[in-house]
C-alpha cells in the first residue's frame, strides 16, 4: 500500500510538471493580436471576405493557423475539418502552402472542407506573430482569449471552444 501512495505521489508530481512546461511553452509561443484585427477584413478560397469580429460574435471562433508541409498538422487539420464540418465556428489561415489552386489542390487530396484564407507569403502570421505550426487561436467577441500550439485533439478544441464561451 505504501509503495502505491509513493507511485500516485510521483504521478501526481510528474503530471503537475508536464502540465507547468505546456502552460510555459504555450505562454511563451502565443501569437500577439495585431491592432485593429477585428475589423480586417479576410478573403477566404471560395472568395468570401469575414471579419474576426463578425464570425467571433455569436459564438467563439477557432482560427486554426496550419501549413500543407507541417508535419504536426497532418493529425490536426483533420480534426479541425471534422469540427467544422459538426457546425463548429472555424476559420483556417494556410501558411505559406502555395497559391490558392495549390492549397485547393492539397485540401482536395486529403478530403478536407475548410474554411481558408491562404497567407501564401506569410503576412497574416507575421502580423499575429505566429511562429510555430499547427497553431490555435480562440477569439471570443472580437478579443483573443486564449492560444496553443502544436498537437491538441478535436476535443481539447471543443473544450477551449466551450471554456471561451462561459
Amino acid at each position: 500500500m505504501a509503495k502505491l501512495k509513493r507511485w500516485a505521489r510521483e504521478l501526481l508530481i510528474l503530471l503537475l510538471l508536464v502540465a507547468s512546461v505546456i502552460f510555459v511553452i504555450d505562454w511563451w509561443r502565443a501569437p500577439q493580436a495585431p491592432p485593429s484585427f477585428n475589423q480586417q477584413l479576410l478573403q477566404t478560397l471560395d472568395g468570401e471576405s469575414v471579419s474576426l469580429a463578425q464570425l467571433s460574435q455569436d459564438k467563439p471562433l477557432l482560427v486554426y493557423f496550419w501549413a500543407s508541409w507541417c508535419g504536426v498538422c497532418r493529425f490536426t487539420t483533420p480534426s479541425v475539418s471534422k469540427l467544422a464540418a459538426n457546425g463548429g465556428n472555424v476559420l483556417t489561415v494556410a501558411l505559406r502552402s502555395g497559391n490558392d489552386q495549390q492549397v485547393e489542390q492539397w485540401l482536395a487530396r486529403k478530403r478536407l472542407k475548410l474554411p481558408v484564407v491562404n497567407d501564401e507569403q506569410g503576412e497574416i502570421a507575421s502580423r499575429w506573430q505566429v511562429g510555430v505550426t499547427p497553431t490555435f487561436v480562440v477569439i471570443s467577441r472580437g478579443k483573443l482569449v486564449q492560444s496553443t500550439t502544436g498537437w491538441t485533439s478535436e476535443w481539447g478544441m471543443k473544450l477551449r471552444l466551450w471554456w471561451a464561451s462561459l
